[in-house]
């Protein structure tokens, strides 16, 4: 068992890992307990890896029965990038989970393949949402758009990119797909970027700052395990191959990680995604089509159905190429 936890006493050795004076007061009902706050790095089966310390070991954590009894969903256990509240045991490597700290964002969605299922929360506690898509056929805009909205809906900030730019047979086709992923994701940062040549990856880089926690989302095969052993300068996690004749990968990433990088920084990579369903109050779908909210709110009347309706501005941009009939039937099936 450790000590009682005092506020801020903790900090500099926690800083590293995401750790600030918030999370101290949100820590505060635990004050004076023998709880230490800890953060959640690996999810196994029915057990965790915790780090209460930069440089300590990862001690292996499970939940109590008591929060077990008390959680009222999937949604109320840890998931990683938790901040969570441990009775640490460091002599035999081991912890045992009391509380969850409340989540500042969280990415979530239903449960693959069951939309009537309670929401699956991936990641918490993330500051910036990375979407990787790549230069081959994955280049799919209607999955960019889940993927945008899901990050929007999360609290983090999206920035997407743009891996295997090496592919390309030419700059032009670079640029290219560069904007028309700038017409896709109004108002995000994109940056085109090469594991192979190391375009881009300062710009990546510069993002990661000490504290600063980033999870890296996309489907399967886009390279998201090899762009972050690029960015590392070592083979940490393992990669596969995309099959050449339909340009998909297989999960290389058995499981949701935070990583911590050298020069500071925590990056979570996640499975390869499949089924992106939406959880979603709204926010993050209007961020992800500003462009076609922003058009809807010229509309005539405020209840429209923006389908063959006197005055509808969404109908009108389409007609005159402002927006393409495949966004807006994506923004109606969202």
């Amino acid at each position: 068992m450790s000590g009682p936890f005092v506020p801020s006493a903790n900090l500099p050795r926690l800083a590293p890992l995401g750790w600030d004076a918030g999370w101290d007061a949100a820590f505060s009902a635990h004050e004076g307990s023998v709880l230490s706050p800890a953060r959640v790095v690996a999810e196994h089966r029915g057990a965790y890896d915790v780090l209460a310390a930069v440089g300590a070991a990862p001690l292996t954590a499970r939940v109590t029965g008591r929060l077990r009894h008390d959680a009222l969903g999937p949604g109320d256990f840890p998931v990683v990038g938790d901040w969570v509240a441990v009775d640490l045991r460091a002599g035999d490597g081991t912890a045992s989970i009391h509380a969850v700290v409340s989540r500042r964002t969280r990415i979530q969605r239903r449960a693959p393949a069951d939309h009537g299922a309670p929401m699956q929360v991936l990641a918490a506690n993330v500051d910036i949402v990375m979407i990787a898509t790549s230069l081959n056929r994955d280049l799919n805009a209607r999955r960019l758009e889940r993927f945008l909205a899901t990050a929007w809906e999360s609290g983090g900030r999206p920035i997407v990119v743009l891996t295997k730019v090496d592919l390309a047979t030419n700059p032009v086709e670079v640029a290219v797909a560069e904007a028309q992923l700038e017409e896709l994701a109004v108002g995000v940062r994109v940056l085109a970027t090469s594991a192979v040549t190391g375009d881009g990856l300062d710009a990546v880089r510069e993002l990661l700052r000490p504290g600063i926690t980033i999870a890296l989302l996309g489907s399967s095969g886009v390279g998201k395990s090899t762009l972050i052993n690029a960015i590392l300068g070592e083979h940490r996690l393992a990669t596969s191959e995309v099959r050449e004749d339909d340009a998909r990968g297989r999960h290389t990433t058995s499981g949701r990680q935070l990583v911590l990088l050298p020069g500071g920084g925590l990056l979570l990579d996640t499975p390869g995604i499949r089924e992106l369903a939406l959880w979603d109050d709204g926010a993050g779908l209007a961020a992800a089509f500003l462009d076609v909210e922003a058009t809807a709110a010229d509309c005539r009347f405020s209840d429209c159905t923006h389908e063959r309706q006197p005055g509808c501005a969404v109908e009108a941009a389409v007609l005159r190429g402002a927006l393409t009939p495949e966004r807006v039937a994506s923004w109606h099936k969202l």
